[in-house]
């Protein structure tokens, strides 16, 4: 599948997500099943990842996507109102099972397997950059071991590090710069 044909999935998932936000922050669970079974779980780093992604590169969105997307974003974003607590404790919840993953993940890297489905397990470090960034700005807060310990993950993930050519489809390259999202250039080495 093309990177644009991804992007217009992204885009419904989006869509989708944003409109059981309000109800996904109301309730303790963390992945939430979508009423719609075709899609993905619903977590504030699923949906942050994807929102990153399509203002990225909104330039390869119709206009009439690109309304959708803005009018997802409005939705997001009223569903948040008046929710800093509970989005902030939601999104360090998510932040701390994604590190989970991320860290199983290289644990199984660093002994040779799971590198081959790397495109797909690099998916929750992207969620994690997301995550982090929205937990930057105002007005929420962001508990700092977290980024510590991602800072750990990445550096025992640079020890076994080959730089290469971007994972993801090409066309979302521009949406990903490669000073700061270094670790969708290349792979972990193999055993």
């Amino acid at each position: 599948m093309e990177g644009t044909e991804k992007l217009q999935k992204d885009l419904a998932a989006l869509e989708a997500m944003a409109a059981e936000m309000d109800e996904y922050l109301k309730n303790d669970v963390l992945f939430w099943p979508m009423a719609r079974r075709d899609m993905p779980r619903l977590t504030l780093g699923g949906y942050l990842m994807r929102q990153h992604r399509l203002l990225g590169l909104r330039d390869l969105l119709s206009m009439q996507e690109q309304d959708r997307l803005h009018k997802a974003i409005n939705t997001y974003h009223k569903a948040l109102e008046e929710k800093v607590v509970r989005f902030e404790k939601r999104a360090h919840e998510e932040l701390e099972a994604r590190l989970r993953q991320w860290e199983t993940y290289l644990g199984e890297a660093k002994q040779g397997t799971g590198v081959a489905y790397y495109e797909s397990a690099v998916e929750p470090r992207a969620m994690i950059e997301a995550l982090l960034a929205q937990l930057r700005v105002q007005p929420y807060r962001l508990q700092e071991a977290l980024p510590q310990k991602l800072a750990l993950l990445d550096r025992g993930l640079r020890k076994i590090w080959d730089p290469g050519d971007f994972v993801w489809p090409q066309e979302w390259k521009e949406a990903y710069p490669k000073e700061k999202y270094w670790w969708l250039y290349g792979h972990p080495r193999k055993g």
